[in-house]
């Protein structure tokens, strides 16, 4: 039976030590800081059979995004010209906005879903939802889905 492959999106704080050191050794054998995987496993303290047993199954949510579309939820105060603001970050980080829905207000507060395509040319996507979160009257920002 095919084995079905599933996706999670996990904050970084939840993730291993060792899938992160693979994650950094990725990252020096690609900007060809080391020349050699047993370089890149010794620089960041991890065994070459961790960082082969892991290295197809972790990396930067970033890096297997472009082409995609992030469709995530976001409750926010009513306020003026925050949802304004949460546009202008998306803008900035050149994502396509492809469906936009905000809920009429209740108790003040607006629960926004939100579909952006990642192109080629789009930022660090994570960092766009850092940027997003930490603006003042964000309360929650959940990732829905990837297409």
């Amino acid at each position: 039976m095919l084995e079905k492959t599933k996706y999670f999106v996990v904050r970084e704080k939840a993730v291993p030590e060792v899938l992160l050191k693979v994650v950094e050794a990725k990252r020096l054998l690609d900007t060809k800081r080391v020349g050699t995987v047993q370089e890149a496993a010794d620089a960041v303290g991890i065994s070459r059979s961790s960082f082969y047993k892991y290295k197809e199954d972790i990396f930067p949510f970033r890096d297997n995004i472009k082409g995609k579309i992030l469709t995530f939820v976001i409750q926010m105060h009513d306020e003026p010209g925050l949802l304004s603001d949460v546009l202008k970050v998306v803008a900035e980080y050149a994502a396509n906005i492809q469906t936009l829905h905000q809920s009429i207000p209740i108790n003040g507060v607006a629960t926004l879903t939100i579909s952006v395509e990642v192109l080629a040319g789009t930022g660090d996507i994570s960092k766009m939802i850092e940027t997003i979160e930490a603006r003042e009257g964000i309360q929650y920002l959940k990732i829905l889905a990837r297409e």
